[in-house]
């Protein structure tokens, strides 16, 4: 196809928005806590809730919610509501959960270490009540604005260590890499999950964000995610558990013959990320009703099929060039928008920031 006929910035906005139900209302929580019906996510009322979610890293090396240096953290619970998003899945590093250290280093040292000067002084301006308060309870605040809001929260296990993720190589990628001791997350879930126990929007937790490398294993998948699962709902029976797949979350195809056996029921997910660098849709080269088509069926192999069966599926991840002039980021998200309305998805856009206090050494990329 040629690319005078890719989608317009507009028109994408206009899909985009379809997916939006809650646009013009108000948000607020559903009846909770959420469950699980067949494929469903639903309040405590029956009702079904869809996620309309946007993501909010808070993973990088200052180990704190990106954005603080440009706008008040009300505002930007405010902006996310207003956007018509009705929960954020807010990334978060083990070592926040775990390492005293970390979690009582106050904001403003966390960003001068960094050298992050211009960033403190954004924070000073714009959020000055969070500036000396140690990250962990940074954490807590951006969550309890998001309560003021309306807005649910999902926590989203990213990376052991403050950082960019992801990489084959990093090290953090898989159960007993380098710096993925399985004992150690399994001490942050269960840290997390209580800490928020009594915290009405959190409704969720995704245990571990794009398992990956070359250890991955299917068999250490099953005996870990259920350890991990099991330990979330132990500390917190309210909160939804999330499980990843492998390749990045691209693959959950080994659950066609064993699904995650669990001593619970009702609150597990499973969550599936979708773009087009990773679909092998070669969008840009191929006629677009082709692309879909092969990434659809790719798709559904890996991971669509587990709604036909009666399971919750979570993209808790897909993404795109939003100026509008990448042709393959366009052509992907139509089909990506296309499938998310006919099947009624439960998603979340990677990402609400705009930029970042620091990404792989470039300081606000």
């Amino acid at each position: 196809m040629a690319a005078s006929t890719s989608p317009s910035p507009l028109l994408l906005a206009v899909l985009f928005l379809h997916l939006l139900p809650t646009l013009l209302a108000a948000a607020s929580l559903p009846e909770l806590p959420l469950s699980t019906a067949s494929r469903w996510v639903v309040g405590a009322d029956g009702r079904r809730v869809k996620l309309a979610c946007a993501n909010w890293a808070s993973h990088l090396e200052p180990a704190a919610a990106e954005g603080l240096a440009r706008r008040g953290v009300g505002d930007i619970a405010a902006r996310v509501a207003g956007m018509g998003f009705n929960c954020v899945r807010l990334t978060w590093p083990t070592y926040l959960a775990t390492n005293g250290t970390l979690a009582s280093l106050p904001f403003r040292w966390s960003l001068e270490r960094l050298g992050l000067r211009e960033s403190v002084a954004g924070v000073r301006v714009n959020n000055p009540a969070l500036l000396d308060l140690p990250l962990i309870d940074v954490f807590r605040e951006v969550i309890s604005a998001l309560a003021g809001k309306g807005i649910m929260v999902i926590l989203d296990n990213q990376m052991t260590t403050p950082g960019w993720c992801c990489s084959r190589t990093d090290g953090d990628g898989f159960f007993g890499d380098k710096y993925f001791d399985p004992n150690e997350w399994l001490k942050g879930l269960r840290a997390m999950a209580t800490m928020f126990n009594d915290t009405k929007n959190v409704v969720g937790m995704s245990l571990r964000n794009e398992l990956r490398g070359p250890n991955q294993n299917v068999s250490l998948w099953y005996r870990y995610m259920a350890l991990g699962a099991e330990a979330v709902h132990a500390a917190n029976p309210n909160l939804l558990v999330i499980l990843s797949g492998l390749d990045f979350d691209n693959t959950l195809s080994f659950l066609h013959s064993k699904k995650a056996e669990l001593q619970f029921t009702g609150k597990l997910v499973y969550e599936q990320h979708w773009y087009g660098f990773s679909d092998g849709g070669n969008w840009e080269i191929r006629n677009q009703n082709d692309a879909c088509r092969m990434v659809v069926d790719s798709i559904w192999a890996k991971g669509l099929f587990l709604l036909q069966q009666g399971w919750p599926l979570f993209f808790s991840e897909f993404g795109f060039d939003m100026s509008g002039t990448h042709i393959g980021d366009n052509r992907n998200l139509t089909c990506f928008l296309s499938v998310a309305a006919e099947m009624d998805l439960d998603w979340a856009i990677w990402a609400l920031q705009g930029s970042c206090y620091i990404r792989e050494a470039i300081f606000g990329l």
